[in-house]
């Protein structure tokens, strides 16, 4: 772990002591060990039968000497502060000391006899590394799930089942000796090595693929120093000094001393995650070492403790199965994203807490987001997902304990209230949306999100949660067209669902049969006093009501996936019409703004750029308006369409400027042409001093950067006026014509009204 103060970097080891130093482990350990081990192994290959005292003892024993130099070495490095180090160098001081002891007793004095010296140090190595490998796994063990202590577990004593199987010779003789303390000694071997074993295996579970290469030089090194005992075990007596068996031991523990020197290192990063194949692996595998070595005790007597061990191990290995199934039960009920129950969890659970809930009545809240998709279209569906997650937190701090809060799926959640009061359910929807509408941090930006809550009561609007879920939607989309943030269940409330699907039905009809049109409204250069361009305005030419506005419809678009269809009706009949007037020889450029969410087409600029070359048009006479909501969002996503439209040709404009929070840094690093004032400050200068002022700091703000600017809303000859004293470039309102449908507008043009002398 890596904690920086004062710009000094402390490191920790995992279990929090403070780390000595920070240098990177280094080669010179493996030389000192590694040179005199090779010089032993080809001296003991090539010296033939018989001992030889140069490699049987001075070589082999410098080899043990260099492990023990390179061990403590290691536990001064660490600063004698890390447990399982100094317990391994111990081990290892041990091991060597006993070889010495019983080398020298052997040779010298007869045989080491038992007990003798060369016992203790050789039980003490035990003690000494089981030590070790404790602290080690008890550390791991506060990083992973219970499961995997569970498959650790079984690991441990099916190896430890079949270890007893293996040494089933030893452990019968030793245990048909009369009761002696060399009886003990003896059994007391066969009994550690078991145990090693089967911790080195609970080890290795633990750490599973993720183990490094300093585990694996233990790992190994264990094993063959356990094997080597096994093999001298069942020699029963015919070990002799200055055989390849002595090689095994030195092997081992070299690579011992190798991950003693390793651990004295400090450890930087974060644990990694537990291997989910060792979940299914170490059962199944200790399952059937289990099976098996009951099924040959039938047929062959062995030990009582390799018996006992395998039917611990079939024991043991029920609980991860349980402890599985119980996870896939709960994955099934669990929204992968946000951890909240899903909408299988939803359906399950709802029915028993109506029940329970009948007499004091239940609510139920359906929550769906506002504009969501513009954040996975703007910031991407990585940042989409986070908003979700924080969403969900903070709904879930606004909750009971016996309210259940679930996502249904999108951006879609839903509340079961519990013991629902008159108003209560209403109280808790505006809490709810109070706690939304503080800004959410993505990506470094600061984004500001409503949402629209319906809400269906228990046993009042249904009496099941299929019914309380129509109602709740239904509610819900209430609340999101009337713009009210929540909305409880009304009987009137059916109708504006049928209303909402027919309009939505009617919208698709109406893109294909061309009754969505545009109408232009001219804007005047102040200097000149002539139209140089005209506003295209979206408008929906409805076979019953009439002229429809935009704002009653384009929710319903985007929600429908229907935006990319209209920004391409939209493009095509402004594009067509400016060739028209320029066949009449008319220099007239177009405006238009498209939803935010066909900005976010990734082909929309060179499609574009293709319309435009396909009409032999120059791509200035268009102009993309642009919301600050769009370019606020996302600024480096904004920047990046906006320089692909402007290396097309085509024109940027920020709309509405002014409402939002648009800031130099904006208007200095995006590629745009021009500025909207919005109409608000038009309006109010009339009787405003201040609005005034503020218009004319911006339209000297424009101009400061290069900018053209555009008073929008221009109805009254004092604000035309205005506007040209303070040096406005460009204006359109009714004082110059309203919106109209092409031809009317070119009725408009050609009679002249409305031009300024």
């Amino acid at each position: 772990m890596t904690i920086l103060r004062g710009g000094a970097r402390t490191l920790k080891s995992p279990d929090g002591a403070p780390e000595p130093s920070a240098g990177q482990p280094s080669s010179r350990p493996l030389w000192i060990m590694g040179v005199p081990l090779a010089i032993y192994l080809v001296m003991l290959l090539g010296k033939g039968n018989g001992y030889r005292v140069l490699v049987d003892f001075v070589v082999v024993e410098l080899v043990g000497v260099a492990a023990v130099v390179v061990c403590w070495t290691a536990v001064r490095r660490a600063g004698f502060v890390r447990r399982e180090v100094t317990l391994a160098a111990a081990a290892v001081t041990c091991n060597v000391l006993g070889d010495i002891s019983f080398t020298v007793s052997t040779r010298f004095f007869g045989g080491p006899g038992s007990p003798s010296v060369a016992d203790v140090f050789y039980l003490a190595f035990y003690g000494l590394i089981l030590s070790s490998l404790f602290v080690t796994a008890r550390r791991q063990l506060r990083r992973v799930p219970w499961s995997v202590f569970l498959n650790s577990a079984v690991g441990s004593v099916s190896v430890a089942a079949f270890m007893a199987l293996l040494l089933n010779p030893v452990l019968v003789a030793a245990s048909a000796e009369p009761f002696s303390l060399e009886t003990v000694i003896s059994l007391a071997y066969p009994l550690l090595d078991l145990l090693l074993i089967a911790a080195i295996a609970g080890v290795a579970a633990l750490y599973g693929r993720h183990a490094g290469r300093a585990w694996v030089a233990l790992i190994a090194g264990l094993v063959i120093v356990t094997g080597a005992d096994v093999i001298y075990a069942l020699l029963d007596g015919g070990y002799a000094l200055g055989t390849l068996l002595d090689a095994s031991w030195a092997i081992g523990l070299v690579l011992v001393a190798v991950w003693v020197d390793r651990a004295s290192y400090p450890v930087i990063g974060s644990a990694r995650e537990p291997n989910g194949v060792m979940a299914f692996v170490v059962p199944a595998i200790a399952t059937a070492a289990g099976l098996g070595i009951l099924i040959y005790a039938t047929q062959v007597h062995i030990s009582a403790l390799a018996i006992g061990l395998a039917s611990i191990t079939l024991a043991l290995a029920v609980f991860p199965m349980i402890s599985r199934e119980r996870g896939l039960n709960h994955l099934s009920r669990t929204d992968d994203l946000t951890g909240l129950p899903n909408r299988r969890a939803m359906y399950s659970d709802v029915a028993a807490r109506l029940a329970s809930d009948r007499k004091q009545g239940s609510a139920l809240l359906l929550l769906d987001l506002d504009r969501f998709k513009e954040v996975n279209d703007s910031l991407g569906h990585d940042a989409g997902d986070r908003l979700l997650v924080q969403v969900g937190v903070r709904l879930a701090r606004e909750l009971g304990p016996l309210d259940l809060l679930a996502r249904l799926g999108g951006d879609e959640f839903a509340i079961l209230v519990a013991r629902n009061r008159d108003g209560e359910a209403s109280a808790l929807a505006d809490r709810l949306r109070a706690a939304l509408a503080v800004p959410f941090t993505l990506e470094g930006i600061s984004l500001q999100t409503s949402v629209s809550i319906g809400i269906a009561l228990y046993p009042s609007h249904g009496r099941d949660l299929s019914a309380l879920m129509r109602k709740a939607d239904t509610a819900m989309y209430v609340a999101k067209s009337s713009g009210s943030g929540f909305h409880v269940y009304q009987s009137d409330d059916d109708r504006h669902s049928e209303v909402r699907l027919r309009t939505l039905q009617e919208l698709r009809d109406a893109l294909v049969e061309g009754q969505i049109t545009l109408h232009y409204q001219p804007r005047i250069d102040l200097d000149t006093s002539e139209v140089t361009t005209a506003e295209a305005r979206i408008r929906w030419n409805h076979p019953v009501r009439g002229l429809v506005q935009p704002a009653d419809f384009i929710d319903l678009i985007e929600d429908a996936g229907l935006v990319r269809a209209l920004s391409e009706i939209l493009l095509v009949q402004a594009l067509d019409q400016v060739v028209v007037w320029r066949n009449r020889g008319l220099d007239l450029g177009v405006a238009i703004r498209l939803p935010p969410a066909a900005l976010i087409d990734a082909g929309l600029p060179e499609h574009l750029g293709a319309m435009i070359a396909n009409r032999a048009l120059p791509p200035f006479v268009l102009t993309l308006e642009i919301g600050e909501e769009f370019l606020l969002a996302d600024q480096s996503r904004a920047r990046a369409v906006l320089n692909r439209l402007r290396g097309q040709g085509v024109r940027m404009s920020i709309d509405d400027f002014g409402t939002g929070y648009s800031s130099l840094a904006l208007l200095r690093d995006l590629a745009i042409d021009e500025l909207r004032l919005d109409e608000s400050f038009i309006v109010a200068m009339g009787h405003d001093e201040r609005s005034s002022t503020l218009v004319n700091s911006a339209i000297a703000l424009a101009h400061s950067l290069g900018l053209r600017m555009v008073a929008e809303g221009v109805d009254n000859e004092e604000a035309y006026a205005a506007l040209v004293r303070f040096g406005c470039d460009s204006a359109q309102g009714d004082l110059f014509g309203e919106p109209l449908p092409a031809a009317e507008f070119d009725a408009w043009l050609a009679a002249g009204p409305g031009r300024r002398p």
